[in-house]
C-alpha cells in the first residue's frame, strides 16, 4: 500500500478559506504516495488522532511564523496565522515522538526550526541584506541562486553533489539553528538552506520549492521520493 501523508493546509486570510498548492500533492504521488490535506484545527487530541492516521507528515510553505514561537516581538508587516503556528508544530511534535518522516518546505523549515527552540530572522531585506535572490519572481520552477551542499549529510548522500542549482521565494529564514537540528545546506550569503535531525528516522527541512520544480528537476524529485520512501 501507498503511504499516507498528513499535508498541513494552507490559509488565505481574504477568502477565509482553505487551499492547497498541487505541486506538494503531486510531488509525494509521483514518489508513490498519497497527500492528504488536513483541516486547520488546534485541538491537540485532534490533530494526535489525524497524525496517527498517517505514515508521515508534510509541512508545506504559506504565512510567516509568529516570532513569539521564539519569544521576540514581531516586525511591522508580518502576516502570520496563529492556527496553522499551533497546529503545525503540535504535529511536528507528534510526529517526532513517534519517529513519522518529517519534511518541511519554505516555511515548513522556519516552523520545524522555531517549534524546536530555533530564531528565524523575520524580514531579511531589513535584517540580512545581500545580492542574492531569495524572493524571485514568477515562474517558480526557474533556478535562483545556488546552495553549498555540507559533505556527510544525507542530502549530500542523497545527491552526490556538492553544489545545488534552487528557486527560492521567502522574506524569512533560520538564524539560530535549533538544538537537534544540523544544516545541510548554505547559500552563498551565509543563509541556512537545509536542515535535517540526526536522531530522527528522518526529519528534513529545505528553503527552496521542490513542489514547484519536482516535474523538471532531478533532485526536487529526488527530495521528495527520499521522503516517501521513509514513510513506507
Amino acid at each position: 500500500m501507498k503511504p499516507v501523508i498528513a499535508v498541513m493546509p494552507l490559509w488565505d486570510d481574504d477568502r477565509q478559506s482553505l487551499w492547497m498548492l498541487p505541486g506538494y500533492l503531486d510531488g509525494i504521488a509521483e514518489a508513490g504516495g498519497t497527500g492528504v490535506m488536513l483541516p486547520l484545527i488546534t485541538d491537540s487530541d485532534a490533530v494526535a488522532q489525524l497524525i496517527s492516521l498517517c505514515d508521515g507528515v508534510l509541512l508545506t510553505g504559506g504565512h510567516d511564523v509568529s516570532p513569539s514561537l521564539y519569544g521576540q516581538e514581531p516586525f511591522d508587516g508580518l502576516e502570520t496565522c496563529p492556527a496553522r503556528d499551533r497546529m503545525d508544530a503540535t504535529a511536528l511534535r507528534l510526529a517526532l515522538r513517534e519517529d513519522k518522516p518529517v519534511l518541511g518546505i519554505c516555511r515548513g523549515i522556519q516552523l520545524m526550526n522555531a517549534a524546536l527552540g530555533g530564531t528565524l530572522w523575520q524580514d531579511l531585506p531589513t535584517q540580512h541584506p545581500s545580492d542574492v535572490n531569495h524572493h524571485m519572481a514568477p515562474p517558480y520552477d526557474r533556478v535562483a541562486h545556488e546552495v553549498r551542499i555540507l559533505p556527510g549529510t544525507p542530502l549530500h548522500q542523497l545527491l552526490g553533489q556538492d553544489f545545488l542549482c534552487v528557486n527560492s521565494y521567502h522574506h524569512q529564514a533560520v538564524r539560530d539553528v535549533a538544538p537537534g537540528l544540523v544544516p545541510m545546506a548554505v547559500s552563498t550569503d551565509g543563509l541556512v538552506e537545509a536542515v535535517y535531525a540526526p536522531d530522527q528516522r528522518f526529519c528534513w527541512g529545505v528553503q527552496w520549492h521542490p513542489e514547484f520544480s519536482f516535474r523538471t528537476d532531478a533532485s526536487s524529485r529526488a527530495i521528495f521520493r527520499a521522503f516517501v520512501d521513509a514513510c513506507r
